[in-house]
């Protein structure tokens, strides 16, 4: 017996290439009839970054209905795992080091959700007003945060800033974290690539999410992003639940 979200899930999904660079190898999924969605980072400066990407959320969006959360992740786990031998084997035959993306998904089943990521891409949750980020970045300069050896100030112009630690194709061996949590009536969740991420503060991101509309949302993050330099590519997935059995509706800027 599959399993269906006890909420409306509706989303928002925008990707540009940007100011500076001519192609877009960002991918992102939206699929809220499934309550899947998903964000891939074509690895900047490797071979067909865009194909990277491209095969992952082709792999997603081909997800079977789901009997819970915990089969959702495993299914996605599993189709991760084949595009990466797949990436691995296509990097063999052109004969380049790496073919490769990051990805960030966020799935729905009964009243939770389930993510899972690898690289820096990431997901972001939106309660109350309150804006806290999901996913931890896999990158040398999360790593040295964690270490004690840089402050979250250093970090932000940190040498080794863009170097991540995992991505599906980087290696033989993929690694991805995953979590699972109870939503709450009113929750929007925000997916990005890191062209997204490095240009606005979370503080900016979370003024952009306090409204009810998912697509004006969406649009107010790309624009901050692309009035801030634009440096990369830059793509936006927000998700909201809404409860409709709710007996105490969220409401978000409530009027006076």
């Amino acid at each position: 017996m599959t399993c269906a979200s006890q909420f409306r899930w509706v989303s928002s999904a925008r990707s540009d290439a940007g100011r500076v660079r001519e192609d877009n190898e960002d991918a992102c999924l939206q699929q809220p009839e499934r309550a899947c969605w998903a964000v891939a980072d074509g690895m900047g400066g490797h071979a067909v970054g865009d194909l990277a990407s491209g095969l992952i959320v082709d792999a997603l969006s081909g997800l079977s209905a789901p009997e819970s959360i915990a089969h959702y992740l495993a299914e996605a786990s599993e189709r991760l795992l084949s595009v990466n031998q797949r990436l691995r084997d296509e990097a063999a035959r052109r004969q380049v080091s790496v073919i490769g993306s990051t990805v960030v998904a966020l799935f729905a089943c009964d009243a939770y959700c389930g993510y899972l990521w690898a690289g820096d891409s990431r997901l972001y949750l939106c309660r109350q007003g309150h804006l806290r980020q999901l996913t931890r970045d896999h990158s040398q300069v999360e790593e040295l945060k964690a270490l004690g050896h840089i402050t979250e100030e250093e970090a932000i112009n940190h040498p080794a800033q863009h170097l991540i630690t995992r991505a599906v194709g980087a290696t033989d061996r993929l690694e991805l974290d995953a979590s699972t949590m109870a939503v709450a009536d009113g929750d929007t969740f925000l997916l990005c690539s890191d062209g997204l991420s490095n240009e606005l503060s979370a503080q900016e991101m979370q003024a952009a999410l306090t409204v009810a509309d998912c697509d004006v949302a969406c649009d107010a993050l790309i624009e901050a992003a692309l009035a801030r330099g634009g440096r990369d590519n830059i793509t936006a997935v927000v998700v909201r639940a809404e409860d409709t059995y709710a007996s105490d509706k969220t409401l978000l800027n409530p009027s006076p």
